[in-house]
C-alpha cells in the first residue's frame, strides 16, 4: 500500500490502451506485391530516426510519406500507404474500461509518442479518449519520451507538482525518465498487473 497522494494519472497510448501491430500492414503490402512488406520492414527498422523525427514533428507528413513511397519504389499511392500505415490499432477494452472510474477522482492525461498520420487516420475516433482532460502528443509539443520537455508539457497543463503524477507506460525507459523528474509510475505489462498496481498505490 502507498501513502503517496496522486491527483493526475498519465497514460501512454500505444501498447497500453491501444495495442498496435504492423503485421497487418506488412501483409497488405505483400498482397500487393511479393516482397513489398519485407522492403517496408527493413527500411522502417533501419531508418528509425525518420520515424522518430516524424513523431517529434521535425518533418512534415508530405516528406515522411514521399520518403516511404520512394522506399517502396512508388508501387502504391499515398492514400494506400496512409491507410495501411495507420490501420494498426485495436482497443484494449480491459484497460480503457478503467478510465471512467479513474476520472471520478483523478485528472487523466494522455502522453504519447505518436504522429499526425496515426492520430488522424488511426486512433482519433476511439471514444475512450473523451475521458482525458488533455492529450499531450509528441508531434504537437516537438518532443518525444524520454525527453524532459514532453513530461514538463504535462505539468504545465495540470499545474500540479511532479510527485502528484502517476505514469503508466509499456516502455521502462519512459517510466524511469518520469521518475527522475519526481513522478511515480509503472511499466504496463497486462491488465491484471495494472489493476494490481493501482490498488497497491491506493489509486483504484
Amino acid at each position: 500500500m502507498s501513502d503517496r497522494k496522486y491527483s493526475v494519472i498519465v497514460f501512454d497510448l500505444g501498447n497500453v490502451l491501444l495495442p498496435f501491430d504492423y503485421g497487418s500492414a506488412l501483409q497488405k503490402l505483400e498482397n500487393i506485391e511479393t516482397g513489398l512488406g519485407e522492403i517496408f520492414r527493413n527500411y522502417y527498422t533501419s531508418n528509425y530516426r525518420l520515424h522518430r523525427d516524424f513523431e517529434r514533428g521535425d518533418i512534415s507528413e508530405n516528406y515522411f510519406v514521399k520518403t516511404m513511397l520512394r522506399a517502396l519504389d512508388n508501387k502504391i499511392s499515398s492514400e494506400t500507404f496512409i491507410s495501411l500505415y495507420s490501420d494498426i490499432f485495436t482497443e484494449n477494452s480491459g484497460a480503457t474500461a478503467l478510465l471512467p472510474v479513474l476520472k471520478n477522482n483523478y485528472q487523466l492525461v494522455l502522453l504519447s509518442n505518436t504522429n499526425s498520420l496515426h492520430m488522424q487516420y488511426g486512433w482519433k475516433n476511439f471514444h475512450f479518449l473523451n475521458n482525458f482532460s488533455k492529450l499531450i502528443l509528441s508531434h504537437q509539443v516537438n518532443s518525444v519520451k524520454p525527453e524532459e520537455k514532453i513530461y514538463r508539457a504535462v505539468e504545465e497543463f495540470t499545474n500540479k507538482p511532479p510527485e502528484e503524477h502517476f505514469f503508466i507506460d509499456d516502455v521502462q525507459e519512459y517510466v524511469d525518465a518520469a521518475r527522475t523528474l519526481g513522478w511515480d509510475g509503472m511499466r504496463f505489462t497486462d491488465n491484471a498487473e495494472l489493476i494490481q498496481q493501482l490498488r497497491q498505490k491506493n489509486i483504484f
